[in-house]
């Protein structure tokens, strides 16, 4: 075998072991030690997925590849073999494996049988194929391409056949010694048993939702960084829900960092504050990226100084803020909900009747993005502290941070930051979408139905998205307003994917 195109299944939705499986770049430095030249690679999220397999594959497998080897359980390999000319080889040992056997985005199946004849019978197993079940050769029962027992079922040797002539290889298989299954190497009933119970533990709470592909290894390791400050920013006077903030300079005015460009302009509004030290240029109407045309702005020219407004100064400990200073200073720091939705955090503050629990929001479901992933591994103590500041100013007795669990980092490392509150707990949930909508989240977490019209407090609960407990936390310990957001830049054609800190405006 030579002139090898290695695939890997990045990613699946399930939970998994391994033991001593070769990862990607260990099995090719292995093959490549023996003389073997690889083609290329691939890391493919949910490689049993034939549609979204076949769309990443296009394309990407070099001419000259002789050979394809998958390191995944059998779907994937047996996914492989259905998309490619030349022959597909498994590198791993299904019994390595847990969780996935009968559960994956395929009607495939894997019996988990610890002699894997993938190699031999051209990617098409025999074991779940062949309603018999036979390793060395069809039965003679089959009529017109049909299984004698289920006649609406093709024989699963006819097919074995069939791909092993267009690759050219039936020599090779009739070379094969005769093939004995050892039927003490796995117990049936047990992996029967073992599914049944992984997929009711998988399902369990899943009361609606998908789980698209995610397609976050684009930018889930990347570090956030600094992204670079333009000469001039146009800062809207409209990045909320609500009025629009008045504004308070104009142009010729010199500014700094943090410092109130746009006074609140009702109760369901924020006050604005600007991103960079420079000179307003211009307050003029502006395109607003989701408003339209016409919306208010503040232009500034940026000196690159970024010089601290004289009010940004830490304020007292957490522990000596009454909830009311709390909420102020979350309302004079126009802090609004980084989720999306922009809705003045300090309104959330004051909800008037009894709050139960104040849930972060972490689950970050959409496919894509890691910008709430990466704050969470960067920024954990300002969330535990931003929360702590949220449930001091409505007496909540308990705050959950829900993490999705295709973010164990993220998960094992805010379960260590909580262990010192007693009234704090971590949940890792299970990866769909839409779980990180307010009303889903609050059912998952509290088991509790918002009612249509109502809002969280209606039944005793605020939620808070992970970048808006962190901007609280910046509020009170630096003293510093909302003037940048974490961004993911991502995807499959973006040069230089990454999670960014970008100034607002």
């Amino acid at each position: 075998m030579d002139n090898i195109f290695v695939v890997a299944c990045n990613k699946c939705f399930k939970t998994f072991d391994t033991t001593e499986e070769p990862e990607l770049g260990e099995f090719s430095a292995i093959a490549e030690a023996q003389g073997k030249h690889i083609t290329g690679t691939a890391k493919i999220d949910f490689l049993c997925n034939g549609v979204q397999t076949e769309k990443k594959l296009a394309g990407i497998v070099p001419e000259g590849t002789e050979n394809v080897v998958v390191i995944s359980c059998g779907l994937g390999v047996q996914t492989i073999a259905e998309l490619e000319n030349v022959p597909v080889f498994t590198a791993t040992n299904s019994l390595n494996y847990t969780g996935h056997h009968g559960m994956a985005l395929t009607q495939k199946t894997c019996g988990a049988c610890a002699q894997c004849y993938l190699n031999v019978t051209g990617g098409i197993c025999p074991i779940v194929d062949c309603s018999k079940s036979l390793i060395n050769g069809q039965c003679g029962g089959a009529k017109n391409g049909k299984c004698e027992i289920d006649p609406k079922k093709d024989c699963a040797w006819e097919k074995i056949y069939q791909r092993l002539e267009k690759q050219g290889r039936t020599k090779e298989f009739l070379a094969q010694p005769v093939q004995l299954r050892d039927y003490s190497a796995v117990g049936v009933d047990q992996i029967k048993a073992y599914v049944t119970a992984a997929r009711a533990k998988r399902y369990e709470g899943f009361y609606g939702g998908v789980h698209p592909t995610e397609n976050k290894e684009y930018t889930e390791h990347l570090a956030l960084q600094k992204f670079p400050e333009p000469d001039t920013v146009i800062i809207p006077l409209a990045m909320h829900i609500g009025a629009p903030a008045n504004p308070v300079v104009q142009a010729g005015d010199t500014v700094k960092v943090g410092q109130l460009i746009g006074e609140q302009a009702g109760f369901i509004s924020a006050p604005v504050h600007s991103s960079v030290s420079g000179t307003v240029i211009a307050v003029e109407p502006h395109t607003h990226p989701n408003k339209g045309p016409g919306v208010m702005s503040v232009v500034i020219k940026n000196d690159g100084k970024n010089t601290l407004h004289e009010s940004v100064q830490p304020n007292k400990p957490l522990e000596e803020l009454t909830p009311d200073e709390i909420v102020e200073i979350v309302k004079e720091k126009g802090i609004v909900g980084m989720g999306g939705a922009t809705f003045p955090t300090y309104v959330k503050l004051k909800p008037g009747k009894p709050i139960d629990a104040v849930l972060i929001n972490g689950s970050e479901c959409e496919p894509y993005l890691t910008a709430d992933h990466r704050v969470l591994l960067e920024f954990a103590d300002d969330i535990v502290y931003g929360l702590r500041a949220m449930m001091k100013a409505v007496a909540a007795p308990e705050g959950v941070i829900l993490i999705e669990d295709n973010k164990p980092d993220a998960i094992a490392l805010m379960e260590e930051k909580v262990k010192p509150y007693d009234s704090i707990r971590v949940v890792a949930a299970k990866t769909q979408y839409p779980e990180g909508a307010e009303k889903m989240l609050i059912k998952k977490v509290m088991g509790r139905q918002v009612p249509s019209g109502k809002l969280p407090a209606d039944v005793g609960c605020v939620v808070s998205n992970t970048s808006t407990a962190k901007a609280i936390s910046d509020a009170i310990q630096k003293g510093l307003p909302l003037v940048e957001r974490v961004v993911s830049v991502t995807g499959e054609y973006i040069k230089t994917p990454g999670n960014y800190i970008v100034k607002l405006g």
